[in-house]
């Protein structure tokens, strides 16, 4: 069963219904369960006039966040096709020819690429001698600080098929193969080259952009899948829990537990938690929640969502006070902090120092 959709009096305005909880509602009108199309339109439009104060009504999208979600949406998908690829790539050559399956970091990189492309079979790499290695790092830039002579032991030693496919037709497999991993990527290119225009261009991207440790990416999906949680919720809990980071407190009784919330929005889970991973890199504050936590026994997830949990205290107070994170001098206390700011008549954003620690 599907999403109902009240329509108010207002043409722009929908009222979303879920479906488990009109069910529930149902014995109200009849106890038989009969249906029909005109009964269900009585029964959904008396439900809103009985139960409308706590239902939310559904606003439109901020047309840049829409735009900006659009083409964070569409990089996902390009980044797991991507993904599909390099998986089918390697299948390949695990199957047929693995000497340059572990040869670099990834088989997504342009030197990985690069050597298929001129080393397709075992028989194109077998007068490849470590002078050729060597022009052939130089040439593409190599970084990864193994030696050529390292490099072509890797390629000496792997595994071999037992049989393997004619020359012509594995160089044809793995070309193929190349080709649309470098079309894919070319892709996810000019993709990201647009999300950073458009998030250059958002006049918010100002109030999130000195959070520590967040790239344009990041930042791209948290202003277009966190960005319209953090408008139509009333507090900063419900945006947590909007986005999964608060867990989820069943009680019964004398019995009482705590557990992972599954009803989530989940793209705005993964644009917070990742935001959280990187800024405790980059954070002491955020790293030492961190480390509270999994020396409370937490693990890695449990104690990045605490993480985030804490952050969307801090980003629902830059997004709703229009004033971008000030970074605190740590020779000062917070309360001389708060002191100077209220003397020189600014409006900042509450520090993150500030803020007690949530409770997991």
């Amino acid at each position: 069963m599907g999403w109902s959709w009240i329509g108010c009096s207002r043409r722009d305005t929908l009222v979303p219904v879920h479906p488990t909880s009109f069910y529930a509602a149902r014995p109200r009108w009849s106890a038989s369960g009969a249906k029909s199309d005109p009964g269900e339109g009585y029964k959904l439009a008396d439900y809103l006039r009985t139960d409308g104060h706590r239902l939310r009504r559904l606003e439109p999208i901020e047309p840049g966040l829409r735009e900006l979600q659009a083409l964070v949406r569409l990089r996902d998908d390009q980044v797991r096709a991507r993904t599909a690829t390099v998986n089918q790539l390697t299948a390949i050559l695990d199957a047929h020819w693995a000497g340059p399956r572990n040869l670099f970091r990834s088989l997504a990189s342009q030197i990985a690429l690069a050597f298929l492309t001129d080393y397709p079979t075992p028989h194109a790499a077998a007068h490849l001698g470590e002078a050729r290695m060597a022009a052939f790092c130089r040439r593409h830039s190599y970084r990864g600080g193994k030696p050529a002579a390292e490099l072509l032991e890797r390629l000496r030693t792997a595994p071999i098929a037992p049989i393997g496919l004619p020359a012509d037709t594995l160089s044809t497999i793995i070309g193929a193969q190349v080709t649309l991993l470098r079309s894919i990527q070319s892709t996810i290119t000019a993709t990201e080259k647009l999300i950073a225009e458009r998030v250059a261009a958002h006049p918010r991207t100002q109030l999130l952009n000195q959070l520590p440790g967040v790239g344009i990416i990041n930042l791209a999906q948290l202003l277009a899948e966190f960005g319209p949680i953090l408008d139509r919720v009333e507090s900063a809990e419900q945006a947590a829990t909007e986005c999964g980071a608060a867990p989820v407190t069943r009680a019964s009784g004398n019995s009482s537990g705590v557990y992972f919330r599954w009803a989530a929005n989940t793209r705005a889970r993964k644009a917070i938690t990742s935001f959280a991973h990187n800024a405790r890199m980059q954070s002491p504050w955020a790293a030492e929640l961190y480390a509270t936590a999994r020396a409370r026994g937490k693990r890695n997830p449990h104690a990045t969502r605490i993480v985030a949990r804490a952050w969307i205290r801090v980003i629902w107070a830059c997004w709703h006070n229009k004033a971008p994170l000030q970074p605190v001098d740590t020779s000062s206390t917070p309360t001389a902090h708060r002191q100077k700011n209220l003397t020189q008549g600014t409006q900042t954003t509450t520090c993150h120092r500030d803020l007690p620690p949530p409770r997991s």
